[in-house]
């Protein structure tokens, strides 16, 4: 039939049982269990650490964590390949890791996109389809879970390499796959950013770009030779239930190398192929989106928007802790007193050096050691 790629599956307190018992008929339903045992291939993204021990790293956000009973769940949706260059594979830090790599080699489900180091984190996986060799090439953003020369982790995203990387698996292989862990959440269109380098990598070989982690369907981009999928959304996370992580998207490629779409919706905390009507709406929804970002204004414009949006939590954030009058204030006023308070506290010239600060190469990264540094107890400024 073809390769079949999806997005994140993550088992939770709500389903543990049901992968655990490798129960694909609920967990996916019979349909969607079908559709999966059709493809030749089957590729996902594993954004959980499979572990039976808990040892969080120290981090901002979540620590996800799944018990490796759930391996079962994933060999009964018969999953090929898995990813594992996304910013929750570190969660449960180097014996979470450890323990995910002992489990998927163990249930005989190959691996991408993570390593000892980043040597290793950064090889490529490739097999045959279609009488031809089929190369993915999985990287992520930089958050918390990054391997470095000397510790384990995800391979990251970074344009002084991975083009490198993409470029010399594409003399190796007919047909190169690039899963990118990247783009804000719950943001439906690429940012300017986003698509330089989407496209960038499609210059450098890869003949679809995907990316995930925004946990919400995005849209589509022709780009010279090769398709950009800006967000699939999830596959089987039951995290939040809101009109980002209701639905989602599976990608097929099929034998004449053609790329068709597979919508999918949430059930509770299981998910099935979307019905008719379900299809129709989410994919006239991907199709606008995909029509309006051919117009490059029309992705500075929505960019800029959501920028807006998100400028009083950002600055909230760089001001520090809040006191608990303001917290309580904040709550009362809907979040209005915080835009107030970042308004009042941030002068125009304000604004001016932390953007200099940001964009400024030798300032961010003055700015990213010393923080990180001294998060670690290293330094005391």
């Amino acid at each position: 039939m073809g390769i079949i790629i999806g997005a994140d599956v993550v088992p939770t307190n709500s389903n543990l049982d049901l992968f655990a018992a490798g129960n694909a008929e609920d967990l996916i339903g019979l349909e969607l269990k079908g559709l999966l045992s059709s493809a030749d291939y089957r590729i996902f993204n594993l954004e959980v650490p499979l572990t039976d021990n808990e040892t969080p790293i120290e981090k901002w956000g979540p620590n996800l964590t799944a018990p490796t009973r759930t391996i079962h769940g994933y060999q009964a949706m018969g999953i090929d390949l898995l990813t594992l260059a996304n910013n929750h594979i570190m969660d449960q830090g180097a014996q979470g890791y450890r323990s995910t790599i002992k489990t998927l080699d163990a249930a005989g489900i190959a691996h991408v996109g993570a390593g000892d180091d980043l040597a290793e984190a950064s090889k490529p996986y490739q097999f045959c389809f279609s009488g031809k060799t089929v190369g993915v090439y999985a990287c992520a953003e930089h958050e918390f879970s990054i391997a470095t020369e000397s510790s384990c982790g995800a391979n990251p995203f970074d344009p002084l390499w991975s083009l490198d990387h993409v470029e010399q698996l594409k003399k190796c292989c007919d047909y190169v796959i690039v899963l990118y862990h990247g783009g804000k959440e719950h943001y439906r269109y690429p940012s300017p950013g986003l698509q330089k380098v989407c496209r960038r990598l499609v210059d450098k070989g890869a003949n679809l770009v995907i990316c995930q982690h925004s946990h919400c369907i995005g849209c589509e981009e022709k780009y010279k030779d090769g398709t950009i999928v800006y967000g699939q959304g999830n596959f089987l996370f039951d995290d939040e239930d809101n009109e980002f992580w209701r639905t989602s998207l599976l990608i097929e490629i099929t034998e004449d190398w053609t790329i068709s779409y597979h919508p999918i919706v949430k059930v509770n905390n299981c998910v099935r192929l979307a019905d008719e009507k379900q299809e129709k709406e989410i994919m006239d929804a991907f199709a606008l989106r995909t029509e309006e970002i051919q117009d490059p204004k029309v992705v500075e414009e929505k960019y800029a928007g959501f920028a807006n949006t998100m400028l009083s939590d950002y600055l909230t954030a760089f001001a520090g802790k809040r006191t608990l009058v303001e917290r309580v204030l904040n709550r009362i006023s809907h979040g209005r007193y915080t835009r107030l308070r970042v308004k009042k506290k941030y002068e125009k010239k304000d604004l001016l050096r932390l953007c200099n600060y940001i964009e400024c190469e030798a300032h961010r990264e003055l700015i990213d050691s010393g923080i990180e540094k001294s998060s670690r107890g290293e330094h005391d400024f």
